[in-house]
């Protein structure tokens, strides 16, 4: 079976920390594979919010996913606190690619590897749209 083998950029720009909770553990005692996700979303919320945007008004257009890349590496387990790095990169005209390492418990040992691809999206008008220039311009250089 072959693997996705994720290629992380080597700066990020902003770090979110997480603690865990005991809703985000499984029956195998660890964090489930669905949970991940979730933490990434609340990262990326705090990443835009950094920056005064958030999904819903990303400089004038919403944000939807458009696809995921999770490479899972080590357990998470309930009482650890994640370290999730966030960056984004590799701007198209509708969308980019927003990448996040997660570390736990100040070891810096990379547990999850992840990308999601983000689109810009007008949901009035129920279509993608170009990325404003307002968030080009924000977020280009990082």
């Amino acid at each position: 079976m072959s693997r996705i083998k994720l290629e992380l950029p080597e700066l990020f720009s902003f770090h979110a920390l997480i603690p865990i909770r005991i809703t985000d553990v499984n029956y195998g005692g660890h964090v489930g594979n669905d949970t991940i996700l979730t933490l990434l979303h609340e990262a990326r919320m705090q990443f835009l919010h950094s920056f005064s945007f958030s999904e819903m008004n990303f400089g004038g257009a919403s944000l939807i996913m458009r696809d995921v890349v999770i490479e899972f590496k080590k357990e998470i387990f309930y009482g650890d606190t994640i370290k999730v790095f966030v960056t984004i990169a590799n701007f198209t005209n509708v969308g980019f690619d927003v990448y996040y390492r997660v570390e736990k418990n100040e070891d810096a040992v990379i547990v999850v590897a992840a990308r999601t691809g983000m689109v810009c999206y007008n949901y009035q008008q129920k279509k993608i749209t170009k990325v404003p220039p307002i968030a080009l311009a924000k977020f280009s250089s990082h």
